[in-house]
């Protein structure tokens, strides 16, 4: 494109400009221009011009008149006054429809709606834009309902009865007729369907679907929390019974078929509470080499083979699918596959013969990798380990970390008196110990992010009843298993996803774990963060120096109070890891390739890449692309779910914990701040909760949020993230899993 003459840019106002852009894209069509050529074709070049150019984008960002994708490429944006997306629906009246065709989210007044519910497929009209609003339109048909299900509990007068939610996506009650209560009572929790909505009425008519329980028991509370995010709390029969029918004898030409390595020196090692053991490590000395002074080791991680037992497209394949993974909340885990699998028949238990699927590594001392090869096995573990007893050996050893003599355990666990002395394995638990911290070495020399936050846990009465709260912390043992899993996962992705000059898997389908890179502005609001704890980061750069930066950052944070406040900050400054058929690399990991092989009794991608991987290996054609990337969007989709009815059983743990101790005073931070007040994580337990902006009444407080603070107009008393404070626990509001502070003092 032709650049405008002349030696620089007048002095040109913001109409002229507005005018100027208007031109270009218009010019333009269709054609999407970066920012940088925008400034050259308008001749563009003193910085005030530059800035002016920006702020009238940003304008024509917000009328529609421009669509920006990627970051600050710009092309103009067409426009039908009609057109179909999805209606989200807001407890106040500010509803939006976003657009299947992308850009910014419209706005639906709820006279406009046309009583749509959230997640409604809709149609809708633009409306004729009045000046200084933002545009709106109106929905004039409903296209496909979605399937949403409210939780609550029933206030039931007379014949009629409605639901008491804590959804924010409904402003009006649900009312229930007698007939539609499915014998539901005063008080009970239950799960409830709109079945209609009156044009001329003001609130939906809903049908009681199932009954959970008295309000306020346990077995109610974990179910309703389930119910709440859409996921069961059951296991349907026909699955129970097709899982029942399978049998438990391998047959002998299976184990024919499988490279035998039940003779070989194998072990679990899990949590004190698991029940589905998906991986074992194997490990025998087979030598020296005479290229090598150091001595061979062969390692084998052995996953469990669930794609013998659960065949692709049989009734229990398809509810695993429409899971996606096993949930964990505080009390309980919900399996993704029937327990007679989960915890029988693929389960890698102690003294039996196991189906597995394995990656044979030949090693050195220094955990080198000579070769490797990926065989379906038959193992038997000699020893089940939990993840105490192996830390307890490597100590007892010298072998442990630093860190780990001054972190005690987090409980001291019971002799096992059914299993032979752990010190019996010594010898291959540090040989196994010493390869996993030169791996762990290497991958942050390679620019791994090294997140290590502790996890709240809470000790429970058989009633679900939270007695105490403890944290669990990441040791060698820990640190053990998880580098030779990531071993795996990474080995398997490069066999199909690295293209070397003879590689019959290039371009083959397969699901891969991807970590994008952090978005640079979130870089550089939490380099601005960490400065007030005396920390640096260095936000811009290669990915190996903003690695190592967050690395060296996330090292000193821990000697600081707010360590646990600025591995969260981190966090979120980070992408969410997903699925996909499109390897882009794992970032966190600094891993060109990654993927899930390790778990799938717990994860049905890891279910998908055995049947993947062994596809291939016999010499199978490419899947449909398509097909997969769709399994894989819900797996990530379902993977988030999970994680967030995780979160909400600890906050009703937490509320339910801290209802005893109403009144009591307790150092805390300040670990978020909102418009509507702040957040508050009690040093000692590590449970949030809020002070109320209207509680802070001494002043009239503003929200600063590229500050993260509260600011007092009249005193400029400041509250920021991080800063310590003294509160007292105000009210426990178990309904809402919301706990309220009061300050006591800053």
């Amino acid at each position: 494109m032709a650049k405008s003459k002349g030696k620089g840019t007048k002095r040109v106002t913001r109409k002229q400009l507005v005018a100027m852009v208007e031109q270009l894209f218009e010019r333009t069509g269709g054609e999407r221009l970066e920012l940088k050529e925008i400034f050259r074709t308008l001749n563009l070049t003193t910085h005030p011009a530059k800035m002016l150019c920006m702020d009238v984008l940003e304008q024509m960002l917000e009328e529609d008149f421009l669509t920006e994708k990627p970051k600050y490429t710009y092309a103009l944006k067409h426009q039908s006054q009609e057109m179909e997306g999805v209606f989200c629906r807001k407890a106040n009246g500010k509803n939006t429809f976003l657009p299947d065709e992308g850009g910014q989210p419209i706005l639906v007044a709820e006279r406009n709606a046309l009583h749509a519910m959230d997640g409604d497929r809709v149609r809708l009209t633009m409306m004729a834009r009045r000046a200084r609003h933002v545009r709106e339109g109106m929905v004039t048909q409903i296209l496909k309902r979605a399937d949403k299900t409210f939780v609550g509990r029933l206030e039931v007068h007379h014949d009629l009865a409605y639901l008491v939610t804590e959804d924010r996506t409904l402003a009006n009650d649900i009312l229930i007729p007698r007939r539609n209560m499915k014998g539901a009572k005063q008080g009970d929790k239950v799960t409830v369907k709109i079945v209609e909505w009156p044009m001329n009425a003001n609130n939906p008519i809903g049908r009681v679907t199932e009954v959970l329980g008295q309000a306020g028991e346990n077995e109610t509370e974990m179910h309703a929390i389930l119910a709440e995010f859409g996921l069961p709390y059951t296991y349907p029969k026909q699955v129970e019974e097709a899982a029942n029918r399978i049998s438990d004898q391998i047959p002998e030409n299976e184990i024919a078929r499988r490279e035998d390595m039940r003779d070989v020196m194998t072990f679990t090692i899990d949590p004190r509470d698991a029940k589905d053991f998906d991986d074992a490590i194997s490990i025998r000395e087979i030598g020296n080499r005479k290229s090598s002074s150091n001595k061979l080791y062969e390692v084998g991680v052995h996953i469990a083979d669930v794609s013998y037992y659960v065949q692709e497209g049989s009734v229990i394949d398809k509810e695993a699918q429409k899971r996606g993974t096993s949930i964990y909340l505080v009390d309980r885990t919900i399996p993704m596959l029937p327990e007679r699998l989960c915890n029988n028949l693929c389960s890698l238990r102690p003294d039996e013969d196991k189906l597995t699927y394995s990656v044979i590594f030949l090693m050195d001392e220094d955990a080198n990798v000579k070769d490797w090869h990926l065989a379906k096995t038959i193992t038997r573990s000699n020893r089940r380990f939990i993840y105490e007893e192996v830390q307890q050996v490597l100590e007892a050893h010298g072998e442990a970390s630093e860190e780990d003599y001054n972190n005690p355990g987090d409980h001291v666990d019971p002799e096992r008196p059914e299993y032979e002395p752990a010190e019996h394995f010594a010898n291959e638990l540090i040989v196994l110990n010493r390869m996993a911290k030169a791996l762990r070495r290497r991958r942050f020399a390679e620019g791994a992010v090294d997140f290590d936050r502790q996890e709240t846990r809470f000790d429970i009465d058989k009633d679900g009843k939270p007695l105490g709260v403890y944290f669990k912390v990441a040791k060698d043992a820990n640190k053990l298993v998880e580098e030779f899993m990531l071993l795996a996962n990474r080995t398997v992705a490069e066999s199909i996803g690295k293209k070397g000059k003879a590689s019959k898997n290039a371009n083959k389908v397969f699901v891969y774990r991807i970590h994008e890179q952090p978005d640079q502005n979130k870089l550089m609001n939490l380099s601005e963060f960490v400065v007030k704890f005396g920390l640096k980061l260095k936000p811009t750069g290669s990915n190996a120096m903003v690695s190592q930066s967050l690395n060296k950052m996330l090292h000193e944070a821990k000697k600081t109070k707010a360590s646990n406040l600025i591995e969260m900050v981190t966090l979120r400054a980070m992408m969410k890891a997903k699925y996909s058929t499109e390897n882009i690399g794992h970032y966190g990991l600094s891993f060109d390739y990654y993927t899930h092989f390790t778990s799938p009794i717990r994860r049905y991608p890891d279910l998908m890449v055995h049947r993947l991987l062994f596809r291939y290996a016999e010499g199978g054609r490419s899947v449909m692309k398509r097909t997969y990337e769709e399994l894989c969007e819900h797996a990530s989709q379902m993977e988030q779910t999970a994680a967030l009815a995780e979160r909400a059983s600890i906050k009703y743990k937490e509320v339910e914990f801290m209802q005893d101790h109403i009144g009591q005073e307790y150092d805390g931070t300040i670990s978020g701040v909102t418009e509507y007040g702040l957040y508050v994580e009690i040093n000692e337990n590590k449970c949030e909760g809020m002070v109320p902006l209207r509680d802070l009444d001494d002043d009239y407080y503003e929200f600063d949020e590229k500050q993260y603070c509260l600011w007092g107009r009249r005193t400029h008393k400041r509250y920021s993230l991080g800063d310590e404070v003294r509160i007292k626990i105000a009210s426990a509001n178990l309904e809402r899993k919301q706990l309220n502070f009061a300050i006591v003092r800053e």
